[in-house]
């Protein structure tokens, strides 16, 4: 029996697993998918910010495998996960980190047909977490969650979503410690309608999180303290707020390191990588080579919703590639958009301006669950029946 030719998706999380169901479900028989990823199993990083300020969940669930669930609705023997680091790419192999099983052999590079990029951006933990392994990982968030509650002065640094989200989270779960959220602008969730800044304020308020605004915070080049002593948070505007655990919720820096060794131009000065319409990558040199997701500087505002419209477009032109036809092209159909916790059981899904509408669309719900309904995640996902895995 011959080996099929390999289509290759680098990066596990929510786009790069569509992405690789979608492929294997295309290219039965053709192709072979492979999903290679550093991390032992699947991440739910929408659970972590609430998994991170409490104990009172099963961790464990958010870490969720990816064998047998990831292909599982995929015909038989079109996907395999791979589970190693890729250290270098050229325009038909991947170098891994480990020697890997595959197809009965032990192979350390894997050649490909095609590849796609998914592999997001980084976070700063515990929205990332340090290490690849999920016994790693339920420690950090378990350890970081007991910071939480021992500590009486929060201070939550950044206003985007995990800060937000962090923030309203702590306060109703301890009303009596002092929480407050500090971001270098006047307006939260600054790249959403002006609108969601006065609903996040105005709940901010109901709970009584303080709020820092419009100023940078100053940070220290080696971190905070983490032992529980209190320190000072120092702000640009040479004002301090007094605090006994700080969690940064800044920034995300593209995970492009691959596309920048292999070919710089196509990597932008936010280091975000270059795509054509079609989604593959700039440099016309590598015309099998796709970006999604995060990663890519798609136009799309960066969540898991408008990257998953990338991946039907990437399936399509790879057979219009094979069969040498004429390629589709992605476009930026919504604004961005988002479901955010403000609270346990409060929640917002906030839509700016859909479909050219002059105001956002705004649906408040009080459907929360305290771990963010992650049974239902675990086995959708096809966690089977024991979380410990």
């Amino acid at each position: 029996m011959s080996i099929l030719p390999n289509i290759a998706v680098i990066g596990g999380s929510y786009v790069g697993v569509n992405t690789a169901q979608q492929l294997a479900t295309k290219f039965s028989g053709r192709f072979q998918v492979l999903l290679i990823e550093k991390n032992s199993h699947f991440q739910h990083l929408f659970a972590f910010p609430r998994f991170a300020m409490t104990n009172k969940v099963d961790t464990h669930k958010a870490f969720i495998p990816f064998t047998p669930g990831t292909f599982a609705n995929c015909p038989a023997g079109s996907g395999v996960v791979v589970r190693a680091g890729v250290t270098k790419i050229d325009k038909g192999e991947i170098w891994l980190d480990r020697k890997v099983e595959l197809n009965g052999q032990g192979l350390d590079k894997i050649p490909y047909a095609y590849l796609v990029i998914a592999t997001g951006t980084k976070l700063t933990p515990p929205s990332t977490l340090p290490s690849s392994d999920k016994a790693d990982g339920v420690t950090y968030l378990r350890e970081h969650a007991r910071k939480v509650e021992t500590s009486s002065n929060i201070t939550i640094i950044g206003g985007g979503a995990v800060g937000v989200q962090m923030a309203t989270d702590i306060k109703e779960v301890y009303p009596e410690k002092s929480v407050t959220l500090v971001h270098s602008r006047s307006q939260l969730m600054n790249k959403f309608h002006p609108q969601l800044d006065g609903i996040i304020k105005e709940r901010c308020k109901e709970l009584g999180v303080k709020l820092k605004l419009g100023s940078r915070v100053k940070l220290p080049a080696k971190g905070y303290p983490t032992d529980g002593s209190t320190f000072d948070v120092e702000l640009q505007d040479g004002s301090a707020i007094s605090t006994d655990f700080a969690v940064i919720a800044t920034g995300q820096t593209p995970q492009s390191e691959l596309i920048r060794a292999l070919s710089p131009e196509s990597i932008d000065d936010a280091g975000f990588v270059r795509v054509q319409r079609t989604l593959q990558i700039s440099d016309i040199r590598f015309p099998n080579m796709f970006a999604v997701g995060d990663v890519a500087d798609t136009g799309a505002h960066k969540a898991a919703r408008p990257a998953l419209r990338q991946a039907p477009v990437v399936v399509e032109n790879i057979e219009h590639l094979v069969k040498n036809e004429p390629l589709e092209v992605y476009d930026v159909v919504d604004g961005p958009s988002i479901h955010l916790t403000l609270g346990i059981t409060k929640n917002i899904k906030f839509i700016n301006s859909p479909g050219g509408a002059p105001e956002p669309k705004v649906i408040w719900a009080d459907d929360g669950k305290f771990d963010m309904g992650i049974d239902s995640v675990w086995q959708r996902r096809g966690g089977g029946p024991n979380a410990l895995l």
